[in-house]
Parts: structure tokens; sequence; C-alpha cells
């Protein structure tokens, strides 16, 4: 076994990497660039090496500085996670020629597996069918459009080389086709640096299915069963599990015997992971493409096999022949994993960014995290922070403890996935194991809202934890006596205080309270009064309502807070009545004023001033976390300013050009 392993990623995935090193006595090498110099995986490696500029083409693209961070640390092996380089296969040639062990396959493999047209090639020889469509090699528009036309509508215009949901546009008409093609070419260009881009038909009511494959370098092949990722948002996964529900068992066979099958066909030699797509009733998977890396989802996988997937990954690195061989491999339960990205799901995903105020895992589940409190989510990398993973000895076990679990899960500051997740999980059509792609569409027709019901509880809080902050304890009595906490009394604060309350950019109603001698307050708002007590230790909080007592979680940040409280967290801002007299500037719907949608790097400006643009017509182009958002014009008219420029980073609702409407 190796002496030093350096980590060639980041985040969650290169602490979770870590773990399994220490626990095989291992020492770890991160490396980091200069956004991520305080970050967790730094923090909880040996020994640690800066490489670049926050850019990931800067840094952890950049193979010359990733090889001379292992040839620095005397770095026995390299071990590339997930994404970044992991599918390159100049990284594992570079390893050869250096003699650093590579923790993935061969180059050979990656470079068969690597492009999408070529590896349904490969799977065509291997008698594993794939989803009919183009892979020809005229990569011009025009022949890309007409062959979409030519399988039929609606189509899936898709990137040969990465993954991740980049590089993807679904068409339903031929007017979407010219703009759908250009996108998905420029996000595979800037994502993997090949344009390449083929024409899938479109599955109508897919489910994602995924054999998870291990081989050795001497000669041996097996499967660690198969995981269901049906559930996803712009092709990228959300919850994944293992083994897929519902599915009947003459599929699961044809699934790991093709995925055995491809595998042994491309002498693979480390672990991977072999995709396809099922038509919802159907009963003949379609191959899509091949992962030759460790999984964001490989948990689930290591919960049912009760085995260490890194663990296998060094020791065939290594030389070693596979641990177990294939009757020796059993499932045994279910597990489930919901990746906790930080978006705006209640604003089409929109990625949000910023500083982690606080942060405080749930107990009795798995999380694999990259983040802790003070961490800075930034627009360089990708969204997703941490990984919640639980396992039950059935699905219906591990689904209600993970739904718990990310109730309970305080990640405050940019806005995550956490409600939504678990709101997916709660939905009958999970719950009944029969999610498709299509799930979100279906389970939330009109876009997903957070539930509203303790929004008026979650502002009544706020408004007495800001107007007590600082306040001296009170008397000792039952409550003030418990250990840890103390009672937050109206000693030294007014007697009654007045404030108008509301989430950030949203309406602000009135709210006034009025302190009572024995530390409670009595808050009085349009719809009523509610008596509130407040006993807190830390971000901790132990909360009366009118006689009821629960836990939250809060933090304040200003005039702003946080709040964990029955399984939402809301963010509400507490100001007094001066304070609220002023309100924000809108988005400039329909007014001719573009603002940014989301924090990101300006791609492309596509006018100028002086410009007539008719309604509707493309303007810009945003580029946050490799994915490209075309913006319009809301007005018909004239540019009469243009306030950014390409390559400039910006922020939410920046005005990036301001369009003097037409005359009506």
């Amino acid at each position: 076994m190796f002496e030093s392993v350096l980590i060639a990623n980041r985040g969650e995935i290169a602490v979770r990497i870590m773990r399994t090193c220490r626990r095989l006595g291992i020492r770890t090498i991160a490396v980091y660039s200069d956004a991520d110099r305080d970050a967790c995986h730094v923090r909880a490696a040996d020994e640690a090496v800066r490489i670049g500029p926050p850019a990931a083409r800067d840094s952890y693209l950049d193979l010359g500085a990733i090889m001379a961070a292992a040839r620095r640390t005397g770095a026995e092996a390299i071990h590339p996670g997930y994404g970044f380089l992991s599918e390159k296969p100049e990284l594992a040639a570079a390893c050869a020629a250096a003699g650093i062990a590579f923790v993935g396959p061969s180059a050979q493999a990656i470079a068969a597996m690597g492009p999408k047209i070529g590896s349904k090639r490969l799977a065509a020889q291997a008698g594993v069918p794939s989803v009919p469509g183009y892979m020809g090699d005229d990569q011009s528009d025009a022949r890309l459009a007409a062959e979409a036309l030519k399988i039929g509508l609606p189509v899936m215009v898709k990137a040969s080389a990465g993954g991740g949901g980049k590089g993807m546009r679904r068409v339903t008409s031929e007017a979407e086709l010219p703009v759908a093609i250009q996108l998905a070419r420029r996000e595979a260009e800037a994502a993997f640096g090949d344009p390449s881009l083929l024409i899938e038909k479109l599955v109508q009511r897919p489910r994602h299915l995924e054999v998870q494959v291990a081989g050795d370098r001497h000669g041996a092949v097996v499967h660690l069963f198969e995981r269901d990722c049906s559930i996803q948002r712009n092709n990228q996964k959300l919850v994944e599990e293992a083994p897929a529900p519902s599915l009947d068992p003459a599929v699961r066979e044809k699934l790991l015997t093709r995925g055995v099958a491809l595998a042994r066909a491309i002498g693979y030699d480390n672990l991977g992971t072999v995709e396809f797509i099922l038509e919802d009733g159907q009963d003949e998977p379609w191959f899509l493409e091949m992962n030759t890396r460790l999984q964001v989802e490989h948990p689930v996988t290591e919960f049912i096999t009760g085995l260490d997937l890194v663990e296998w990954q060094l020791r065939i690195a290594a030389g070693e022949p596979l641990p177990l061989a294939q009757e020796a491999i059993t499932a045994t339960g279910h597990a489930i994993e919901a990746r906790v990205t930080t978006e705006r799901v209640d604003q089409g995903f929109r990625p949000d960014i910023g500083p982690i105020l606080a942060y405080r895992e749930p107990a009795g589940v798995r999380v694999d995290s990259g983040v802790a409190a003070g961490s800075a989510v930034t627009q360089f990398y990708d969204s997703m922070v941490a990984k919640v993973i639980a396992s039950g000895r059935d699905r219906d076990a591990a689904r209600t403890r993970l739904s718990s679990a990310l109730r309970r899960f305080a990640l405050m500051g940019p806005a995550t996935t956490l409600e939504f997740v678990a709101d997916c999980l709660d939905h009958p059509i999970f719950a009944e194991g029969r999610a498709t792609t299509r799930f979100i569409d279906e389970a939330f027709p009109e876009g997903w809202q957070p539930a509203a019901g303790d929004v008026r509880l979650a502002s009544a809080i706020a408004a007495l934890l800001v107007s007590l902050d600082g306040a001296a304890p009170a008397a000792a009595d039952a409550w003030g006596r418990l250990a840890g906490f103390r009672l937050l009394a109206p000693a030294g604060v007014a007697a009654e205080a007045h404030f108008r309350v509301g989430a950030p950019g949203g309406e602000m109603a009135e709210v006034s309270l009025v302190h009572l001698a024995d530390g409670r307050a009595r808050v009085r708002d349009a719809e009523g009064e509610m008596t509130l007590a407040i006993r807190r230790d830390g971000d901790e909080l132990e909360v009366e309502a009118d006689g009821e007592v629960f836990h939250a979680i809060a933090h304040r940040a200003g005039p702003r807070v946080y709040l964990l409280v029955r399984g939402r967290t809301h963010q509400i801002d507490v100001l007094s009545a001066a304070e609220a007299a002023s309100g924000g500037a809108g988005a400039g719907g329909g007014t001719g004023a573009l603002r940014s949608p989301m924090p990101g790097v300006v791609s492309e400006v596509k006018v100028a001033v002086g410009d007539k643009v008719a309604a509707g017509s493309e303007v810009l182009v945003l580029e946050s976390m490799k994915l490209f958002m075309s913006l319009a014009a809301d007005v018909a008219g004239t540019v009469s300013e243009v306030g950014c420029r390409p390559g400039e980073t910006v922020q939410n609702g920046q005005l990036l050009l301001v369009i003097e409407p037409e005359p009506t």
C-alpha cells in the first residue's frame, strides 16, 4: 500500500478520500487554490500545496501544477476524486511517465470511455445498445440541426465530453435548435475543452440507472449492484439510492450483465460506473455513458455492500487483486443520498454564494462535507457543499431517516436545497418508488416554494431575538437554571418595541413586542398575538410559543436573522420603523433594466449602446459554475447603457444594461 497520496481535488470528496487514507495509515497531501486557502480539505490534510489562482483552469485543472505538487511532496499516488482532471487521460498518462500511481483506470480506458460518441461506438461492439441518435464526425451547426430533425423532436443535445449535466439542452421545437446547439457547445468547450456534440432521441419518461463496476490489473471484473439517480435538475443529480426501487429482476439482470460486459470489453482496471437510461414501464435499458472515476453517489453503494470504495480504488491502484469475487459481494438494506447545493430553488435553481455563517450537521446519518462555519462558497466551483446519506433495513426506513435529517441540518448563509430535497423525499411519487427524471416537473408543476406555515412564528422569534439580544439574564428560575442555557429577559430593554419584519427583498410586516416581567414577551402582528420565551445556548434555542416548547437554531448577522425552526430555514430581516422607511430597487421586469439573476461571470455582451433590440432577443450570456444562461431583452427599444464587459464578475441583482423602451 502507498505511504502518501496527493488528492487532486477539493471540497467534500477530498475530505472523504482523506478519511480512508487516514484509516489505512496513508499520509495525505491536499492542493488548494487561493480561494481555498482556508478550506476544510486543506485543514484536514497532513500537508497542503498551493497550485494557483481561484479559477479552476488556473489551479485544479492545471495538470502541470498538480504534477509539480506531487513531485515536490514525494507523493506515491494521485487520487483525482471526481470532476476536474479525474477523467482526463493526460493525468493518468503523466502519472505513469513520472512513476506515480494513478488511483483510477488506465489512460487508455479513460480515453476510450471519455467522449460519449466514442464510448457509444465501443458499447455497440460489446453488445450494449445505446439511445438512438447522431454521433457523426460532421459537427457543423447545420448538420447537427438537420440530424435532430431527422431523428425527430424532441431530442437532447449533449456534450460528447464530460458530464454533470453540463453542455446538455432539451429541444422540443425547431426554433429552439440554433440557440440550444450554440449554448451546449459553449458550455462543453468551457467545462471540458471539447466542443463536440451528439444528438439523442429524448426519452420522454426516463429512469436514470447505473451500475457500479470494479476491475483490477489481473483481468477480474465485478459489479457492486446498481443505483437509481432519477431525481435531477438541469440534468444534474439531486437524490441517489441503492438498490434501484421498483425494478423488475429481469431488467436488473440486464443492467448488471451489460455493465460488466462493457467494463470487461475495455480491460477496465479500477472503479467506474456504467450509466443507463430506461423508459418508464419498458424493459430495455440503453447505455448512456461510462464515468471512469469515483461517483458522487458512491456512499449508497458503500452502505448496502459494507465496502469502502475508496479503499478498493487504492488497493487496485497498488496492483492488488480485487478484494472480493463476485459471489462474495452481497447487498443488504437500502440507502439514499441527498446532495446539498447552494441554490435558490424557488428562483429556478439560481446558484447562490457567500460565507457560511452557521453550520451544524444532523446526528444519526452520514454527512460528507467540505465546509464549516466560516467557509466561503464562491462562484469559482460547483455549488455542491455536502452530501447526506441515510440507510435502513428497507427503503422507507432510509427515506424517512434522511428526510428528518435534512430538516435538522443547519447551514445558514447562502440559500440551500435542504428543504427542497426533504420535500422531494416526502412526496408520494418518490415515496412510492415511481420517480423518473421528470419528477420535479411532475411533483412541483408550478415550481417549488418553501412552505409558508411557520413564517409568522419565525418572524416573531426573529423580532424577539433582535429586541433581547445582549440583554442581561433574568433572575434564576426553573428555566434559567437549565445547564448551558440563559433566559433572555427584558432587563435593559424597552418595555415595548416596534419592528418591521420580512424576508429579504419581500414585503415587510409590522410587529410589536410587549416584554413581560417573567421574561416572556407578547408579540402582536396583523394576525393576532402570541406569547414567546427564548432560552439560548450559543446558536441553539429552546422556544416556548403559547405553551408549546421546541428547539431551533438561530444566527444573527446585522439586521438579518437566520433561523431553522420546525424543519424550515428562514431568513428574516428585522428593522426598526425608522430603518424600514426605504425599500430596495426592483429587478426591472418589463422596464428595460436588465439585472443579473445570479452571481456569475459575463461571458458575452451581444449589444452596444445605440443598438436597437426586439423584446425577447438575446443580449447577454452569463456564466455561473460552468453553466451558461442566455439573458434576453424584456422590452423592445434602444440600448442606452451597458454596465458590464466580458470576463467581469457580477453579483446577483447587479444592473447589467439598460434598454430605453420604444414609445407606446
